[in-house]
């Protein structure tokens, strides 16, 4: 493995840490990551909405430009609201 995929792989994992230490810490975060998530599913721009909402009410930052971390969460969001639905 290449010394770039390994430190993009590292910073990645140590952001997932930070972001898994959070939501353990306050288990709200995901209840209001979900709320707001539900609230702009299917809109225009839903990911950039839902990442600007979460970063505004939650300790959760998401900045403009988003990492792999960033992605790969948002990408469990959908997941998780595509496993809802799935269920009605």
């Amino acid at each position: 493995m290449s010394t770039s995929i390994e430190s993009r792989q590292a910073k990645m994992i140590d952001e997932l840490r930070v972001f898994i230490k959070k939501v353990m810490s306050d288990p709200t975060i995901a209840v209001k990551s979900m709320e707001i998530a539900r609230a702009h599913r299917g809109q225009p721009n839903a990911e950039e909405l839902i990442a600007r909402e979460i970063s505004a009410n939650t300790t959760i930052r998401i900045p403009e430009s988003w990492s792999e971390a960033d992605r790969m969460f948002l990408d469990i969001i959908h997941d998780v609201l595509d496993d809802e639905e799935a269920l009605y």
